[in-house]
């Protein structure tokens, strides 16, 4: 019964159910409005969201868990490791961003949050819950940061003293009452290699300009790429870990032993001629059980193009 609900201990239960799963991180927050309601309104009338059209959508529940799942009022925010070693990838080869090297984080991911949130119920009757990885309207990483689970850092990504940022985020909500954990510092310090690092300038601290950044271009802008921003893509194919590979919490993160996150080859690379002469099928073939899916056949050769003359130029 709710009269006896031991917080502290559910918390602890839940941390506990958490790890048996094959979460690497857990955190639990306060289901309250985002904080950042009125920056991410800014950011995205300043066009620096590009095409990524879907944030002004569902706007109100993004911006507030309590709209997107009334009575909500925790969130219990988790996080895997994706980082896997990888060899060097071959010269003339283009390059695929880590967390794109093994199966779809988000039907994977799903499959472990919805194991988490029917075990929250079993022990718990009277919660309500409903999950959410990156494709709902949550803001996950700062509910995550809240939660404790790391800090944002200054390339926006979540960082975490151990694991660095090499995390796949996802949430519980859940209408149970529950201790919120003590948020991190932000350890970023005077650091700014990743600012330094960015070939096309995309980050300022603690905000991106994504129509400059390579993930974005590769990935969720459509059209034809500006030839200034092409000739600073290098070899990107597919995303883009050049912020990620040179911050110092990412010097010496673990490994992770997740099967379904395991490179598919022994690197993060694809021959750029092979890409220009897929057929579908080819397309459909290398993108089985991918993120990759959401780029689309034409968008992958154009990536491949770029690629090619860059290294032509080289």
């Amino acid at each position: 019964m709710l009269a006896v609900f031991d917080r502290t201990d559910a918390a602890l239960r839940i941390k506990v159910h958490a790890a048996a799963l094959g979460f690497d991180l857990c955190g639990i927050a306060p289901a309250g409005p985002s904080v950042y309601r009125q920056h991410l309104l800014d950011w995205i009338a300043s066009g620096q969201a590009g095409e990524m059209h879907f944030l002004q959508e569902r706007f109100a529940e993004r911006a507030d868990p309590s709209i997107y799942f009334p009575g909500v009022r925790s969130v219990i925010s988790v996080a895997i490791n994706y980082h896997t070693p990888l060899d060097p990838a071959p010269r003339g080869h283009a390059r695929i961003a880590r967390y794109a090297q093994g199966d779809d984080y988000h039907e994977q991911l799903k499959k472990k949050l919805y194991d988490l949130a029917d075990w929250l119920r079993e022990q718990f009757p009277e919660a309500e819950t409903r999950c959410g990885t990156d494709s709902v309207p949550i803001m996950e990483r700062e509910y995550a940061a809240r939660a404790g689970v790391g800090w944002i850092g200054k390339h926006t990504g979540l960082l975490h003293p151990q694991i660095g940022s090499w995390l796949l985020l996802g949430e519980v909500l859940t209408t149970l009452d529950l201790p919120a954990d003590q948020p991190m510092a932000d350890a970023c310090g005077t650091c700014t290699r990743c600012i330094e690092a960015c070939p096309t300038q995309a980050i300022t601290p603690y905000q991106l300009d994504a129509r400059r950044c390579i993930s974005y271009l590769t990935i969720e802008h459509t059209g034809d790429i500006d030839p200034e921003l092409q000739s600073k893509m290098g070899d990107w194919l597919y995303g883009c870990d050049i912020c990620q590979d040179v911050c110092p919490h990412n010097r010496r993160p673990p490994a992770s032993d997740t099967a379904w996150l395991q490179p598919r080859t022994a690197t993060n690379s694809i021959d750029p001629n092979a890409v220009l002469n897929w057929s579908k099928d080819d397309y459909h073939q290398f993108t089985r059980r991918s993120a990759m899916r959401r780029v689309k056949l034409p968008q992958f050769q154009r990536n491949a193009r770029i690629v090619l003359q860059n290294q032509e130029k080289e």
